[in-house]
């Protein structure tokens, strides 16, 4: 979305100029370039949980807050548990959620209405797009409520209910994510389950579910029995339809998705970047070792992706099972740096090493990509993977990084620096509400690709300062 205050005070269009760092072309007026602002929403939007406790809605909050952060859309989680966990210092029983306990009403009351306070913060003051209000909301008239709230604050709203009768899912749920909560840190299992089921019926004779007919003017999507079944109503926007199509590609079974790079290339030898090379002795080595470690790794109908580079199919093809191609999954373009050492655009883009140095997630080649284009590149591979279950993906270093940063919730600052080392391969393993790391180095030696970020980033800085982490090559 673009600020055009100053453009309505202009009669006739501004002169463009190109952004140095994204290459973006922008209104350009008495030497200095306007304010640009990408925005993905056309207003915030409050995204609002319903359901019986123990369904999985702070498992969907969480994935999709990081979803949403992921592709660039600002968006928060606040759970109203926390809140009452930090008013409500120690936790006695379910007799606090007893729907006769008036005590209990008006301390959670105060606690809803104290993250809608700072929903309202984080969305009209902070910069935030979407905010996600992680609570029961069983009832018609807080729902009501949050959309008063909503309305009077410029907010969209949009219901997400998790609805589930499978007694197997949600004793799972209960042993999984309830055990470990603070609430229960000095009870026994037994006891912490005996409590949070009698929990669970305190909500139960209040509650309304989403109704067709009397919330038909609400948008929401009714999630059942952890996704078998949808029910969809009135999606009225871009965001909307993203959040929708996400839900309905995620799963709980049991999984492990495995990520690691080509075996070493020729290029990785000489210090080049990008290109199409093959590998180098070692590097095939590697992908011999690979096809052992699948093999001891004994894994269940295990999927093989790869990108259509050379380096990834060579290394797929030693593995002895059909392999997927995804050109989504090609490494990051260089543009006119392409095949060239870190040494050599130096010398010939001194401005560009450093401004790609000073943002390194946004920065984007000449005539190639950025970070941010490449994690756009890369969301129908995130949405896939959503949906599938053992997966191998053979790729790039810069592309593992946006793939890793997705798993692990990492920011765009954090994800350019993330180190994937060449002969290693990642296990994650979804848990509770994260992913649980194993990594594997297949020792066979490579070069190291890694540069981390120089500590003068200045555009003015002297060659030795810029080439300060260059990583050694022949």
């Amino acid at each position: 979305m673009i600020d055009n205050n100053e453009f309505m005070m202009d009669v006739y269009p501004r002169e463009l100029t190109q952004n140095p760092l994204k290459k973006i072309w922008m209104p350009h007026k008495n030497g200095h370039i306007a304010h640009r602002r990408v925005c993905m929403t056309n207003c915030p939007t409050l995204i609002v949980t319903v359901g019986l406790p123990a369904r999985g809605k702070t498992y969907i909050s969480k994935k999709l807050t990081r979803y949403l952060n992921w592709i660039g859309v600002p968006t928060k989680e606040f759970n109203v548990g926390q809140y009452r966990r930090e008013c409500l210092k120690i936790y006695k029983s379910f007799e606090f959620f007893r729907p006769d306990n008036e005590e209990g009403l008006k301390i959670r009351r105060q606690c809803a209405t104290s993250a809608l306070n700072d929903v309202r913060q984080y969305l009209s003051v902070e910069g935030g797009q979407v905010a996600v209000f992680d609570a029961t909301n069983t009832t018609r008239e807080r729902r009501a409520t949050i959309v008063k709230f909503a309305e009077q604050n410029g907010f969209k709203v949009f219901f997400v209910e998790s609805v589930c009768d499978d007694p197997d899912v949600i004793a799972q749920n209960i042993v999984q994510v309830k055990l470990g909560s603070p609430d229960y840190i000095h009870c026994s299992s037994d006891e912490a389950i005996e409590d949070f089921m009698k929990r669970i019926k305190c909500y139960e004779s209040s509650y309304q579910p989403l109704d067709e007919v009397l919330d038909r003017d609400l948008s929401y999507i009714k999630i059942m029995d952890v996704g078998s079944r949808f029910l969809v109503n009135r999606v009225v926007d871009h965001i909307q339809s993203r959040i929708v199509y996400y839900l309905m590609n995620i799963h709980i079974t049991p999984r492990s998705i495995y990520l690691c790079r080509h075996g070493e290339s020729d290029l990785n030898i000489k210090g080049r970047i990008g290109g199409d090379s093959a590998l180098s002795a070692r590097g095939k080595e590697f992908a011999k070792r690979l096809r052992q470690f699948l093999q001891e790794q004994n894994i269940k109908d295990l999927k093989v992706w790869t990108s259509q580079m050379k380096r990834t199919i060579q290394t797929a093809e030693c593995l002895g099972v059909q392999y997927e191609q995804w050109k989504a999954l090609n490494e990051i373009d260089a543009g006119v740096c392409e095949e060239m050492m870190y040494e050599e655009i130096q010398e010939h883009f001194p401005l560009e090493f450093a401004l790609r140095d000073q943002d390194k997630y946004r920065y984007r080649y000449p005539k190639g990509e950025s970070y941010e284009d490449l994690v756009q590149r890369l969301e129908p591979v995130i949405m896939e993977l959503e949906r599938q279950e053992n997966v191998l993906v053979v790729c790039h270093q810069a592309v593992m990084r946006c793939l890793l940063a997705y798993f692990l919730d990492k920011t765009a600052e954090e994800l350019p620096y993330l180190k994937c080392p060449l002969h290693t391969v990642l296990k994650l393993t979804p848990v509770a509400y994260g992913c649980k790391v194993e990594s594997f180095c297949l020792s066979v030696d490579a070069v190291n690709t890694h540069r981390d970020r120089p500590e003068n980033v200045n555009v003015q800085r002297s060659t030795e300062d810029a080439l300060q982490t260059v990583p050694a090559h022949f």
